[in-house]
């Protein structure tokens, strides 16, 4: 006699989720939206008469900006040298605060105390945007690169730990037991059977870091954070417009040839 057939089992065929099915939800919730961004547009105090003139005005940064003028190199590659050794800096400390901060932020590692103060970590680390935080620090510890290095720091520790939580949450568990039963300790069983499972990930996350941490330092630094950004800041606040261009140019090329090799590297390790 054969089994009666499995009622429980997935069907063979894909169906549309409801949402997508329903034409009224759909172009509804559309309509919706659309509503709702044309009121937002009706009643934010947008004023239009400096909003023309602001036109005129970036009518004349852009005619003062070309040709860009490189004639204060010198000053140029100090503020681009301090940006990469703020980052650099920042990488390797938030990198190494957020491996503990990662390890109590995993629910399968951690006692739901312990658990909960990572997670709490994590999320007050991601709460605010590095320019506020920048801001914060500045008013702390002063202008200059140690700002941009906490500021930065913060802002490693939010993304490497909250991403490397979940790896390890993702990890085998059967290594972790069998160290376990073996007699191992807390601190062999990470060695031994999670820190193996992790490490292309963390790589990876290191590397994307510090080509996110160069970035970000050029935005920080305008608000007084040290490096090429609080030179465009002087730049644009002495009206060199020529000169403002040039370190753009300069932060531009960076990025794309730090995206270029980071991205060539996550994608051997992974």
């Amino acid at each position: 006699m054969s089994a009666p057939p499995d009622t429980t089992a997935r069907p063979d065929t894909w169906r549309k989720p409801p949402f997508i099915s329903n034409p009224f939800l759909r172009y509804g919730l559309a309509v919706l939206v659309l509503a709702y961004v044309a009121w937002s547009l009706a009643t934010l105090p947008f004023d239009w008469t400096r909003i023309s003139e602001g036109m005129s005005r970036a009518g004349r940064i852009f005619s003062g900006a070309f040709p860009p003028s490189f004639a204060r190199s010198e000053l140029l590659i100090d503020g681009f040298l301090e940006s990469l050794k703020i980052a650099i800096i920042a990488t390797v400390g938030g990198v190494l605060l957020s491996v503990p901060i990662a390890l109590t932020a995993a629910r399968n590692l951690a006692p739901m105390p312990i658990y909960v103060i990572g997670r709490g970590i994590i999320i007050v680390a991601r709460s605010f945007h590095p320019v506020i935080v920048a801001i914060i620090f500045v008013k702390a510890v002063g202008f200059g690169a140690l700002a941009g290095i906490l500021t930065l720091i913060v802002y490693s520790v939010g993304f490497v730990a909250k991403m490397l939580a979940e790896r390890i949450e993702e990890i085998d568990h059967g290594q972790i037991e069998a160290m376990r039963a073996a007699g191992a300790n807390y601190l062999q069983t990470l060695i031994y059977a999670v820190f193996p499972q992790i490490m292309p990930r963390q790589i990876g996350l290191t590397i994307y870091q510090l080509d996110s941490n160069l970035r970000a330092s050029a935005v920080v630094g305008i608000v007084g954070a040290g490096g090429i950004g609080s030179t465009l800041a002087n730049a644009f606040g002495r009206y060199d417009y020529d000169f403002a261009l040039a370190i753009i140019m300069v932060i531009i090329g960076a990025i794309l040839i730090s995206e270029a090799v980071s991205g060539h590297v996550r994608r051997r390790i992974w």
